[in-house]
């Protein structure tokens, strides 16, 4: 599982291939690669007999050879995606998320009105925070 392979033989079509389950007879894998060594999605599926995983030979990661500003650029966008789900989530349960920010809030301030012990304010923006991943996450239902 999780091999990279190449086909040489042309029944194939070229590129990087995945092992990404196997039974007893047969290897199922995913094209995740062009012929170039570059990352694709592609979403092909070759089903593959044991004995014709002979005509395929180890092949490199295409995930490895990404040029840094590729991968620097890919995690930006994962990140801002990311984000903006997790914001989806709080404005479509407003009431808890509402809930749980003001914990963080009173947690925040609460030491300048100077009545809550420091461990309760400790706690309110723990349980605030938690709330809010909880909620964003979308597992909140």
């Amino acid at each position: 599982m999780h091999d990279h392979l190449r086909p040489t033989d042309s029944d194939y079509p070229d590129g990087i291939y995945r092992v990404v389950g196997t039974s007893g007879k047969t290897a199922t894998l995913l094209r995740v690669g062009d012929p170039d060594g570059r990352r694709v999605n592609t979403g092909e599926l070759e089903r593959v007999a044991e004995a014709e995983l002979e005509v395929f030979e180890p092949a490199a990661n295409p995930d490895g050879n990404r040029p840094f500003g590729a991968a620097v650029a890919s995690r930006l966008e994962m990140g801002y995606w990311s984000l903006r789900a997790f914001g989806q989530q709080l404005v479509a349960r407003p009431l808890p998320a509402a809930v749980a920010g003001l914990l963080v809030v009173v947690g925040v301030v609460g030491e300048q009105i100077d009545t809550f012990p420091e461990p309760a304010l400790s706690a309110l923006i723990l349980v605030g925070a938690l709330g809010l991943a909880v909620i964003g996450s979308g597992r909140l239902r």
